[in-house]
C-alpha cells in the first residue's frame, strides 16, 4: 500500500463527507493505493455515524472511536499503530489542510529520501493575535532549542516514512513537536513544504489559549526526556552531587570559622545555606535513583479506552 492517511477528529461530522470525497478524487487521479484511518477522539456529534457510512461505501476508510476525549496526540498515536502504508500522511479533518498536497508529500518521502516532511502554512487565515503571533514565537523557540530548521512545527499536514511512525511514541500534547521526537529517535532527514492553508468551512476551532502554556511545558519535557529520559541519574546525580559538594565544603568552612571564634554558628546565615545545599543535593541524588527505577516503565501511559473499530487490525 502506498499511503496511509491518519485523520484525528473531534466533532467534525459536517466536514468529513467533503474531506473523504476530496481524498478519493486526489488518490484516484494519481493512481495511489491508500487507506484512511479516522480516529474519533470522543466526538459528541454524528462523526462516528459518518465514519461508519464512509466505511460501508468504501472499505479503505477505517475508524477508531475513543470512549472519551483524550486529545490529538492520543489519536495520532493510535492511528500510527494502525497504519500500513509505505508513507503515512497526517491531516486535520476541518478541511483547512488540502489533500491536493498529498501526492507531492508522498514524492518527497519516496523519491527525495526524506524521513519526515512537515507542512508550512506560510499564508494563514487564523487570528493573528490568538494564533499567528504566539505560533511564530513557539516555532522560533523550538527551532533554537532543537536545531531543526522548520517554520511550522505544529502544522497538522505532515508525511512520514512508515518506520518513523512505528519508532516514535506520541502522548500528552506532544503532537506539536513530532519532528523533535523523530530527530531524537534518529530520523534527522527532515524536510519542509509550503502548503495551502484554507479557511475553516464548518464548526469551530478546538484549541484554546492554554495550548501555548502546555506547548512550552511539553517542549521542556521532550528536551529533557531526549537527553536524560533513559538515564535520569546523569541529570539529577550531576546537579545533586554539585549541590551536595558545594554545601559540604561550605559547612566545613563555617565549622572552622566557628571553632576559630569568628562567627556564632546558629546566628550565621551561611550555616543554614550550607545545610540547605547539602539536603537539596541529597534529595536530587535520591530523585535520580527513583527516576532510574521508574523511567519510562509505565504500562498505562499510552493506553486508551477504544469503544469501536472499523476495518482496523483489532
Amino acid at each position: 500500500m502506498d499511503i496511509s492517511i491518519v485523520v484525528p477528529l473531534f466533532n467534525e461530522d459536517e466536514s468529513l463527507p467533503h474531506l473523504a470525497e476530496w481524498i478519493d478524487r486526489v488518490m484516484n487521479e494519481h493512481g495511489l493505493s491508500y487507506e484512511v484511518i479516522m480516529v474519533d477522539d470522543g466526538s459528541k456529534d454524528r462523526s462516528w455515524q459518518v465514519i461508519e457510512d464512509l466505511h460501508k461505501g468504501n472499505p479503505r476508510y477505517k475508524g477508531v472511536k475513543f470512549r472519551r476525549n483524550y486529545g490529538k496526540s492520543a489519536a495520532l498515536n493510535v492511528g500510527f499503530a494502525q497504519a500500513q502504508g509505505d508513507v503515512v500522511i497526517t491531516m486535520d479533518a476541518d478541511l483547512q489542510d488540502s489533500p491536493d498536497e498529498v501526492p507531492e508529500l508522498y514524492k518527497m518521502i519516496k523519491e527525495e529520501g526524506f524521513d519526515l516532511v512537515s507542512g508550512w502554512k506560510k499564508k494563514r487565515y487564523d487570528s493573528k493575535l490568538a494564533k499567528n503571533i504566539p505560533s511564530k514565537f513557539f516555532n522560533w523557540t523550538t527551532r533554537k532549542m532543537s536545531g531543526i530548521k522548520l517554520h511550522d512545527f505544529n502544522c497538522g499536514l505532515k508525511a512520514y516514512r512508515r518506520d518513523v511512525v512505528k519508532s516514535i511514541e506520541v502522548y500528552g500534547e506532544m503532537h506539536r513537536y513530532i519532528p523533535v521526537i523523530a530527530k531524537w529517535a534518529g530520523f534527522s532527514n527532515i524536510g519542509e513544504k509550503v502548503v495551502q492553508h484554507r479557511k475553516r468551512e464548518f464548526g469551530v476551532t478546538k484549541f484554546g489559549l492554554n495550548r501555548f502554556v502546555n506547548g512550552y511545558l511539553d517542549l521542556m519535557s521532550i528536551m529533557f526526556m531526549s537527553k536524560f529520559g533513559k538515564q535520569p541519574m546523569h541529570f539529577f546525580g550531576l546537579v545533586g552531587s554539585g549541590c551536595f559538594l558545594l554545601g559540604f565544603v561550605a559547612l566545613v568552612v563555617v565549622c572552622i570559622l566557628r571553632l576559630c571564634g569568628r562567627i556564632a554558628l546558629t546566628n550565621s546565615v551561611w550555616f543554614y545555606l550550607s545545610m540547605l545545599f547539602v539536603v537539596l543535593g541529597a534529595m536530587l541524588f535520591l530523585a535520580g535513583f527513583l527516576g532510574e527505577l521508574i523511567c519510562r516503565n509505565s504500562s498505562t501511559r499510552n493506553t486508551y479506552l477504544i469503544e469501536k473499530e472499523l476495518g482496523t487490525a483489532e
